[in-house]
């Protein structure tokens, strides 16, 4: 198992290039398992997550080639075989319920196990199922699988969703795009990656109207075709490479970054005393004094400040002039990284989803553990803030998430290395 050993020694400078967006290829990839003709993503990121949807869309029949050393992805369902997609490679994303819609929504029947993951959470799939059902389709919990169909072909209807879910309304999505009639989801996801679905499927045939808005309208047509699509920037590993210099101090150019995609991010490294501006290649971030201030940070979906850059911005406010209040309101368990950062010297308080954060001048290295994704990289990140040595274990949670994190760190001036932990 391996380990990510970084040493705080000041300032970064220079470009770091973000890659495409995992949640959006992630999203993509089923969308394959729509036609029996080519699909291209262009701009993939090279990322552990993406081989374990690879291995299941495989499983299932499709065909998938990594190209130009991973960043295209050529997929084919022309050959689907199968319509189980076992608990075994499921267990270890959740994501990987993307499959049951476009199954369902093509062959009218499908078999899926109940997804792992992250444990930051219970994200229950009963959005997922219940937009299916909705749209006529017949399904039965039974042994830890969703077994679903819809024989007669699933219909269009109206899917009001109790609450804002990117997943279940990219689930819903793509099933209507050849369901019978009209579909219009309310209260859909607005996130840049529901957007970058939106525009894949169009291409491959779609009708689509309203992405990007909290109502989406889908026209269900009888079949869809190839496309060619170039992934969308990743807006958490944008927003996580902005704290860097944040962090550490200095000045990076964050090359394919667009402010749109991190908006509401962005003010508050303003607010914190961070400048953010923009390039004609990307964004460049800058620390304007010798410590940020405090701000106060509450989680909202799109265009909100994103749950998934939480953990990334405590670690930053671990060492800022003054008291923040850190407000999680989309997982209920996604504070587990506080622990860690108080070894490094942080004062951090929890109660339920608030965390207060009391900035230190200096946190100190130490070993620690990395419990989720995003959590992993906020140690790091803190790391490169600390007097001395962090060690951060377990970062296979890491690579799931983040290409190749020690050489875009160490491009910059990190001192940072990977190693083997035989402990």
């Amino acid at each position: 198992m391996d380990r990510i050993v970084v040493t705080g020694n000041g300032p970064l400078s220079g470009q770091i290039p973000i890659a495409g967006a995992k949640n959006a290829c992630l999203t993509l990839m089923p969308a394959t398992l729509l036609s029996d003709e080519p699909l291209t993503l262009t701009n993939a990121p090279r990322l552990s997550d993406i081989r374990t949807m690879t291995t299941l869309l495989q499983s299932l029949g499709a065909e998938v080639s990594a190209l130009n050393d991973g960043k295209v992805l050529a997929l084919s369902s022309h050959g689907l075989n199968n319509h189980t997609a076992e608990y075994d490679i499921v267990r270890k994303m959740r994501a990987s319920i993307l499959v049951l819609g476009p199954m369902l929504a093509r062959d009218g029947h499908a078999v899926v196990s109940l997804p792992g993951g992250c444990a930051i959470g219970a994200r229950p799939v009963d959005l997922h199922l219940k937009a299916l059902e909705a749209m006529g389709a017949t399904l039965d919990l039974r042994d830890g699988y969703v077994h679903a169909e819809a024989r007669g072909g699933l219909k269009g209807a109206v899917v009001e969703f109790p609450m804002v879910s990117v997943g279940a309304t990219e689930n819903a999505l793509m099933a209507a795009t050849l369901a019978k009639g009209t579909t219009v989801l309310k209260n859909a996801a607005r996130e840049p990656e529901i957007v970058d679905l939106a525009q894949c499927l169009r291409k491959m045939g779609a009708q689509i109207e309203g992405e990007g808005t909290s109502t989406i309208t889908i026209q269900g047509v009888e079949r869809l075709h190839g496309a060619t699509h170039p992934v969308v920037t990743d807006r958490i590993e944008l927003g996580t490479y902005m704290l860097a210099p944040a962090i550490a101090g200095g000045e990076v150019e964050l090359l394919g970054g667009k402010l749109s995609l991190v908006a509401a991010f962005a003010e508050k490294l303003e607010a914190a005393g961070i400048s953010v501006t923009e390039t004609e290649r990307g964004l460049t971030v800058t620390r304007k004094g010798d410590r940020v201030q405090a701000v106060d940070v509450v989680t909202e979906p799109f265009p909100g400040f994103p749950t998934d850059l939480q953990a990334q911005m405590m670690a930053l406010l671990c060492t800022a002039e003054g008291t923040s209040v850190l407000n999680e309101t989309i997982f209920e368990n996604r504070f587990m990284h506080a622990p860690e950062l108080t070894r490094m010297g942080a004062r951090i308080e929890v109660h339920g989803g608030t965390a207060r954060v009391t900035g230190v001048e200096r946190l100190k290295g130490a070993p620690v553990m990395a419990t989720d994704l995003r959590a992993s990289v906020s140690l790091i990140l803190a790391g490169l803030a600390a007097e001395g040595e962090t060690v951060v274990s377990r970062v296979y949670h890491l690579d799931r998430g983040y290409e190749r994190v020690e050489e875009k760190l160490g491009a910059v001036g990190a001192m940072i290395r990977r190693e083997r932990d035989d402990g």
